[in-house]
């Protein structure tokens, strides 16, 4: 797949709506963590948990009104790349991108390590060895040939699995609320600022994935409006489900802190095998579908920067019969199997919050200086208020890394830097 001259390329298709746009919003968000990390929370901060859960809601929901105003600015696949690089210029802005790639990578990664997991509740042999390698690989094989035969395929094969994997959610709501120990849910301890910095580190790998709603904008019908919509309607809608979803679990089952597989666990106590069986499909769909995403917007990231000219323009080949970017397709599916093979969920989810966060600053950043441009088609309230909350909260929560996952970030770094060194000779 040799790079193809701009007035040979095939142009991308717009046929996403603003539903179809929230659809990837909410697969996004809605994947793993909700299945997998309500134990982990219960673990760290016991009855705090719920708490944190809707506070880390109202931080995601500041982050995103920045997305949603830069967004409305531009018409053109990139996200929070395309914004850095409008206000503050091409080696900041890669670096941006670059982390985009990296956050979806291994989120890709993280996610499907978790499927495997959540299937092992009822077949254990897919929690190691070659089985496991295995299922994970022919999912990241399906998941690449659905992503290159169409955007339009995988929107509806996202919308599909959207709704799929919000109804077992409803159900385990529903019926579980009932059941709820309002004694279960009061803090018992005062937190330390080390497990706050580290619980909100992992809560905003929970509640990421709306960065990747304006990434395919140049594919979608009226990016300018479609986008801060559907920004705004994905933190409304996962903000209710993830709070409601950690009361229920939290309430219900009084070994949560120790489980591997939380719903599924909870389920089985009010609502017996049945609901085990429910959460746990509900948990394959979710994590499936939450993949499938992940290589429509990640592969997106790449063909914005190498539009640009700030990778090898091989990851800007577009596949002449089915329109879409089939190079960075592949690359993207690659990265993610190797890492998905050689680590495990939760190293991945705290890799790819921190790599997030240079997103989300990157993001908040831009807010404030494209504003010296004139007035967005949608701005935020109360001046900068909202925009220098956002980048400090960005900024601070980057404390509860440890020292291995600043190390990998920095590598990332470093990987994509030779990228674009290599990018910009070739084009000089």
């Amino acid at each position: 797949m040799a790079h193809q001259p701009p007035e040979a390329r095939p142009e991308l298709r717009r046929e996403l709506g603003k539903w179809d746009l929230t659809a990837i919003g909410v697969n996004q968000v809605i994947g793993a963590a909700i299945f997998a990390l309500p134990g982990t929370l219960a673990a760290q901060i016991g009855g705090w948990s719920w708490i944190a859960v809707a506070a880390v809601a109202v931080m995601a929901m500041m982050v995103a009104l920045n997305f949603a105003e830069a967004a409305s600015r531009f018409d053109r696949t990139g996200g929070a790349y395309l914004y850095t690089r409008a206000a503050f210029g091409r080696f900041p802005s890669f670096q941006v991108g670059w982390m985009l790639f990296v956050t979806r990578a291994t989120s890709w990664a993280s996610v499907i390590n978790a499927l495997a997991d959540a299937l092992g509740y009822y077949w254990p042999d897919f929690r190691a060895g070659a089985l496991r390698a295995t299922l994970i690989t022919g999912v990241i094989i399906a998941i690449t040939i659905i992503n290159v035969r169409g955007v339009k395929q995988s929107a509806y094969v996202v919308n599909f699995l959207t709704l799929a994997k919000l109804t077992p959610l409803a159900v385990f709501i529903v019926l579980g609320l009932p059941h709820v120990s309002a004694d279960a849910l009061r803090p018992e301890t005062t937190l330390t600022l080390t497990q706050v910095s580290a619980t909100a580190l992992l809560l905003i790998f929970a509640f990421g994935g709306y960065e990747v709603i304006p990434v395919p904008a140049g594919e979608a019908r009226d990016p300018k409006r479609a986008v801060p919509f559907a920004m705004i309607a994905t933190i409304v809608i996962v903000a209710i489900v993830m709070t409601l979803v950690q009361i229920t679990a939290l309430g219900t089952f009084p070994g949560l802190a120790a489980s591997k597989t939380p719903l599924a666990d909870a389920s089985a106590l009010f609502m017996g095998a049945w609901g085990a069986l429910l959460m746990t499909a509900g948990a394959a769909v979710s994590m499936t579908g939450n993949n499938v995403g992940q290589a429509l917007s990640g592969s997106r990231n790449l063909f914005a920067l190498a539009e640009q000219g700030d990778l090898p323009g091989v990851f800007g080949h577009v596949h002449p019969k089915f329109r879409t970017p089939d190079f960075a397709i592949v690359f993207i599916a690659s990265v993610a199997l190797a890492l998905a093979l050689l680590s495990d969920f939760r190293s991945l989810a705290a890799v790819s919050a921190l790599a997030r966060l240079v997103v989300y600053a990157g993001t908040c950043a831009s807010v404030l200086a494209l504003r010296r441009q004139g007035p967005a088609p949608f701005t935020i309230p109360l001046g900068p208020t909202v925009p220098v909350l956002a980048l400090l909260i960005s900024i601070a929560l980057a404390y509860g890394a440890s020292e291995l996952q600043f190390k990998v970030g920095a590598a990332f770094l470093v990987a994509g830097a030779v990228l674009y060194v290599i990018a910009r000779r070739r084009s000089r």
